[in-house]
């Protein structure tokens, strides 16, 4: 370990070597399953305008001052990334927020919402599912946007709805297939559009700044190093090893991913003790790459040393046990067993990789 006191970054031996001193490996999963999942997200980086024109007419909006988080009494503050919203009706009553399709109807029409104008609907989609983005403005500006609220709606995979309508086959889906279908067919794609009716609104968090967005934990991502993780289950800052074989280098790639990442984002699709989105950096090429990703992946939580998971294992209730349908059913089990998604622990170690720093696996940088 590096001395006290000294601070830089250390070199790849001795990181491995702060790893594997410090944190005991364990595998996690979800009961039942055999892997985790890993998909990928990244910045886009796209042109727009101050103001509408020919060219740029799709809004991003800020956060409306009538939106109220469930269980707030009033609007403002920190919004989570899931749950239901509102907006107080004329009557003084609480009613679900507009909807993707009564936002693009024209239901904050006229409310000066607007941060910047984007070239298509298209774009502004792929923004709000990000949660970030730089938008390059008609004088070169760089906007920097963040994630700042929703409107209260689950989100629904666009992709899912193009599979379901045997539109796009599922061996084919991409982001970028998604983009494609999207140019070619704008008026079907409005109506795929709406079957997502989550909205997410967003705040100018600085101008000219190339670096990496704010996860949220409050610290800026790095590409190749930060997942977002379910943060009901797992703590901001948690180291994770993450193995799994993904398409990095091509749609039909099988590229080796042996990495330490660090559980430093959330997002409101990311459920699950063994579920990962790996970000993937900035601009075209990242999103090119995060559009591909969705593989299964292994995942072992590095826990500190003095810390014991078997101990801390023998007080968590485990779930009731599953009975054959043909099986009368038993008597209710006892409160605090429900079948909640768990994490499942091997006493076991498992050898600690490291990233050994080769260009052929940096992701982006």
């Amino acid at each position: 370990m590096r001395p006290r006191g000294e601070t830089g970054p250390l070199g790849s031996t001795a990181a491995r070597k702060f790893f594997e001193d410090n944190f005991l490996p364990v595998r996690i999963r979800k009961l039942g399953d055999a892997a985790g999942f890993l998909t990928g997200y990244y910045e886009p980086i796209v042109d727009g305008s101050r103001f509408p024109t020919r060219e740029f007419t799709v809004p991003l909006y800020r956060r409306p001052p009538d939106l109220l988080a469930a269980g707030a009494t009033q609007p403002g503050g920190p919004f989570p990334n899931s749950g239901r919203a509102f907006r107080r009706t004329a009557d003084g009553e609480l009613a679900p927020y507009y909807d993707r399709g009564e936002i693009e109807d024209g239901a904050l029409d006229g409310r000066h919402l607007e941060i910047c104008w984007l070239h298509s609907a298209t774009d502004a989609l792929f923004i709000q599912i990000q949660g970030s983005a730089r938008v390059r403005l008609e004088d070169g500006t760089m906007l920097r946007l963040n994630y700042d609220a929703h409107n209260g709606y689950p989100y629904v995979p666009v992709g899912r709805v193009l599979i379901d309508r045997n539109i796009i086959p599922r061996e084919e889906m991409s982001m970028h297939r998604i983009r494609e279908w999207m140019q070619a067919n704008p008026d079907d794609a409005k109506d795929v559009r709406r079957q997502n009716r989550s909205v997410v609104f967003f705040r100018i968090i600085g101008l000219n700044d190339d670096r990496e967005p704010l996860g949220a934990q409050g610290i800026r991502l790095s590409a190749g190093r930060s997942i977002a993780v379910d943060k009901a289950l797992h703590v901001y800052g948690t180291p994770f090893f993450i193995e799994a074989d993904l398409p990095i280098a091509g749609a039909n790639a099988s590229t080796p991913f042996r990495r330490t990442m660090i559980a430093q984002d959330t997002g409101s699709a990311i459920v699950g003790p063994a579920r990962a989105d790996l970000y993937f950096g900035a601009g075209d090429e990242a999103g090119q790459i995060a559009g591909r990703i969705r593989q299964p992946g292994q995942f072992a939580l590095l826990l500190p040393r003095d810390l014991d998971p078997v101990a801390a294992g023998t007080h968590m209730p485990l779930p009731p046990v599953r009975r054959p349908a043909s099986l009368p059913l038993a008597a209710p089990s006892p409160a605090g067993t429900t079948g909640r998604d768990r994490l499942e622990s091997k006493s076991e170690p498992i050898p600690v990789r490291s990233d050994r720093g080769h260009g052929s696996r940096r992701l982006i940088r």
